[in-house]
């Protein structure tokens, strides 16, 4: 069992992870892992030293190849259950931000294969009882999208 909680806050030294959920040109920024054929939305773990917006624009920047972008933080967020990078299943914090990208440089640095700009958001998500949530979040707290989610 998975259980997604949403938080306005927590203490900084709790979040580990930083999601965004980005838009480009009013399609969704969606990434494509090499190693699964499953799509996710960019984020990741936040390193050593790293300010956790640090961690959002670096993982954006990163998995989407984005240059120019305003991102914003929308709240932070909570995952208690096994996932494949959580094995003890204990309550895990990570921001949830969102980014509207305005320029691509082209390139991916990381474990990313292919960055797809879609009208319509995928069912085959990587974690799909997290994944959906965030994004229903997202629209829940910006009222911004009218598409339904799967």
């Amino acid at each position: 069992m998975i259980n997604v909680n949403f938080y306005e806050t927590a203490e900084d030294a709790l979040l580990k992870f930083a999601v965004i959920i980005a838009r480009t040109g009013g399609k969704w920024v969606i990434c494509k892992h090499k190693e699964r054929n499953t799509y996710e939305v960019p984020g990741g773990h936040r390193e050593p030293g790293e300010d956790i917006l640090m961690t959002a624009e670096r993982e954006l920047r990163e998995e989407t190849g984005a240059l120019v972008f305003d991102l914003k933080p929308l709240c932070v967020y909570s995952v208690t259950g096994k996932t494949r990078v959580n094995e003890t299943g204990e309550e895990s914090f990570g921001l949830l931000c969102f980014a509207e990208i305005t320029e691509f440089s082209g390139k991916l640095e990381s474990e990313i294969e292919r960055v797809f700009l879609m009208d319509e958001l995928p069912t085959d998500w990587t974690y799909p009882l997290i994944q959906p949530k965030l994004i229903a979040e997202y629209i829940r707290r910006t009222g911004s999208v009218q598409e339904i989610l799967p």
